[in-house]
């Protein structure tokens, strides 16, 4: 099955609003208007309005990095899913690494926002990943498994088709490290498993699966020549124009 490639630029807690909109800029000027490869954009909320505007005539897609699972109320400093659609939002990172480190995000947890978030038409980024700790006791395999399962729990078979999942093997992550081709594909078929188990052979086969450890252009074409890696979700190296666009060149000249 022809999976469309996806890269997404995760950009963390980095850019102003007016800095964001500068590089936007430059990314379309360099490949915002092929449509080959899908791009995205995941700025702060603060930059989202500004980043939505630029967008607009672009073949560029906006994406946020979380999101609350509630639609409105007293949770204070929260972000919903109405408002990301309002913006013109596409695409919502969830269960990043950083979130379950940092802010005690459990697989559990994370389910509840992957649904929000399909049920009010938005692509959940779904991250999943184990840690050096895991990797040497062997257990990455397993941990991940776990991941997929209890995080999409009670998925709507229907809006398989709207669904993303992120391997981020968290060791590789702002390390400089990242896991070799095979290694990478090694995961990646064995989530692509799991998705045929939950969704059944044709859904299962037809949602993307991006690598997500520290992709630059360096390493992007021999990661992206594997059978199951569908994209990156880029972070450090979605900072620049020239990283972020030479990984999407490394696609389309693939």
């Amino acid at each position: 099955m022809s999976r469309k490639y996806l890269i997404a630029g995760n950009w963390k807690m980095n850019k102003t609003a007016s800095e964001a909109a500068d590089l936007i800029r430059e990314i379309h000027a360099a490949v915002g208007s092929q449509t080959t490869v899908q791009v995205c954009v995941c700025p702060p909320f603060t930059s989202l309005a500004a980043a939505s505007e630029l967008v607009e005539q672009s073949e560029i897609i906006l994406g946020a990095q979380d999101m609350s699972p509630h639609a409105s109320g007293a949770y204070t400093g929260e972000i919903s899913a109405e408002m990301l659609r309002d913006l013109y939002v596409g695409f919502v990172i969830l269960g990043h690494s950083e979130r379950r480190q940092y802010y005690g995000e459990t697989n559990q947890s994370v389910n509840a926002k992957v649904l929000a978030a399909v049920q009010n038409n938005l692509k959940p980024i779904y991250c999943i990943g184990e840690t050096l700790e895991e990797r040497e006791a062997g257990q990455t395999l397993e941990v991940v498994r776990s991941q997929v399962r209890e995080g999409l729990e009670n998925f709507p078979a229907a809006s398989v088709e709207n669904l993303v999942l992120a391997y981020e093997p968290v060791w590789a992550i702002g390390t400089g490290k990242t896991a070799t081709d095979e290694m990478a594909q090694e995961v990646h078929a064995d989530i692509r498993k799991v998705l045929v188990e939950l969704f059944g052979e044709g859904p299962g086969a037809s949602v993307r699966i991006l690598y997500g450890g520290s992709m630059k252009p360096e390493n992007a074409a021999g990661l992206l020549a594997q059978p199951d890696v569908d994209g990156g979700l880029i972070g450090g190296a979605s900072l620049t124009s020239r990283a972020f666009s030479g990984i999407v060149e490394a696609v389309l000249e693939a």
